[in-house]
């Protein structure tokens, strides 16, 4: 146990994985709209070989929300109206996202699930952010590859996307996961 850190009981009931309940479509909503507003007010670094998207910040809510799946997927399809790349980045952006939120959230699952979740909270939430940032890089930098007019090396910008999304997840999406980790709505939504 991290020193500081309590031992944490998380119940989950049936009612935290009704993903299509008003109150699920709801936050799916909020979160596909507050992606894709931070990627058209940081629209100058959200795309291309070297970017932060600083809304994959969010990506981290994942972890912790069965609606965030939802959010986050249809908040990059419609950032993504905004790619230079097209079409092909929204609906491989968007799936690529897709793919990296279930297993970034089913990791979440399996940690909360455990009985000690507030001995391994920070080992899970740090393995849980993986997927954005592994998934992204190596797609990401394929989509740029194929559709990029000039010979855009792949394995450089493999790199160059990982940094970038390291930074958007783990700089700025791992604080605010601890963050959401201590609210009221977090604790009780796991005391049912």
């Amino acid at each position: 146990m991290v020193q500081g850190e309590t031992k944490q009981e998380v119940k989950l009931s049936k009612n935290d994985y009704q993903i299509f309940s008003v109150k699920s479509l709801t936050r799916a909503g909020l979160i596909a709209a507050l992606y894709a507003a931070l990627v058209y007010l940081f629209n100058f670094v959200s795309f291309f070989a070297f970017q932060v998207r600083v809304a994959e910040a969010l990506t981290v809510l994942a972890y912790l929300e069965p609606a965030a799946v939802i959010g986050l997927y249809a908040g990059v399809i419609i950032a993504n109206l905004a790619s230079p790349f097209g079409l092909i980045d929204i609906v491989f952006g968007s799936f690529l996202t897709l793919i990296a939120a279930i297993m970034t959230y089913y990791i979440g699952y399996l940690f909360r699930k455990n009985t000690n979740f507030g001995t391994y909270r920070f080992a899970g939430s740090l393995i849980g952010l993986l997927p954005p940032v592994l998934v992204n890089a190596f797609g990401v930098a394929f989509i740029i590859k194929l559709v990029s007019k000039s010979s855009v090396p792949y394995w450089p910008t493999v790199i160059s996307v990982a940094i970038g999304q390291f930074i958007a997840v783990f700089i700025l999406g791992y604080p605010f996961l601890q963050a959401v980790f201590n609210t009221k709505l977090f604790s009780e939504k796991n005391k049912k």
